[in-house]
């Protein structure tokens, strides 16, 4: 299955302009990028992708390839290699900002620049470390995701959105939550929220942009600090939002942002 079909790749804005690669995060496809991305296609070359068992994609599913954020990160590269994609900025929201970090590093000939959106690289706190959740914490919200997926998401999702004077964006993240395939999701969820990756940050050799929503509580403020100061030479960009989907509640943040990072050369 060629990558385009494996991934519902769409490829769109300037032939042979600078690549922006967009990826979504856990429980969303890549329409969630729908009032950012557009932005760039009259300056950039534009590519989004659905990761496994999400939106249009059509790739098979391999528990053990996607056992870790690994399997991901590979699916990015071979997206970039079947498409000979160069000189990317990887734009990842959510868990996709680590999928971005670990494909740079499988690949770094092939990435310009990242763009972190929301990242956590270890969501349960450790010894000197504030990730946000307690062990118990996500051993509870897995539980809770595997007994009753749909009664997860309806309780979830809203909360992730962090927008209740927007109540339509918390109801469009539990439909798309709704929409997954629970086991797949499951698998996900496990891969996402036990991962720990903070040894590979200090490893980034291309510039970075960090954002961070002022009031996130799947990736507080300290987690957005903590990935800044890990990652050599990376700005972080603070957005007067909340939430966990700034690419949703505060698109024209998000654009300000990159454009700044853009314009400053990275």
């Amino acid at each position: 299955m060629n990558v385009t079909r494996a991934h519902n790749v769409v490829d769109a804005g300037l032939p042979g302009g600078r690549v922006l690669l967009f990826a979504h995060g856990f429980g969303c496809d890549q329409n969630m990028w729908r009032y950012v991305a557009p932005h760039f296609e009259s300056s950039h070359r534009v590519v989004l992708f659905d990761h496994v068992g999400a939106g249009g994609a059509q790739a098979p599913y391999d528990a053990e390839r996607y056992a870790s954020l690994e399997g991901y990160a590979d699916d990015v590269v071979r997206i970039c290699t079947e498409l000979d994609l160069h000189d990317v900025v990887f734009v990842g929201h959510s868990v996709s900002a680590m999928i971005g970090v670990l494909a740079h590093l499988r690949a770094p000939e092939v990435f310009a620049a990242l763009v972190l959106v929301g990242p956590s690289p270890r969501y349960i706190n450790d010894d000197g470390y504030t990730g946000g959740f307690d062990r118990a914490d996500i051993d509870d919200m897995l539980a809770a995701l595997s007994s009753n997926y749909l009664g997860w998401s309806s309780a979830i999702a809203p909360a992730i959105m962090g927008t209740p004077d927007s109540p339509e964006l918390g109801a469009e993240l539990t439909q798309s939550f709704c929409r997954a395939d629970p086991d797949i999701a499951e698998r996900f969820a496990r891969a996402t929220f036990l991962s720990d990756n903070r040894a590979d940050l200090p490893l980034v050799s291309v510039p970075t942009l960090v954002m961070q929503s002022r009031d996130d509580m799947i990736a507080p403020m300290a987690v957005g600090q903590y990935v800044a100061a890990a990652i050599p030479g990376s700005s972080l960009a603070v957005l007067d939002s909340s939430g966990h989907c700034p690419n949703l509640s505060a698109p024209d943040e998000v654009i300000r942002a990159m454009e700044t990072f853009f314009a400053e050369g990275r």
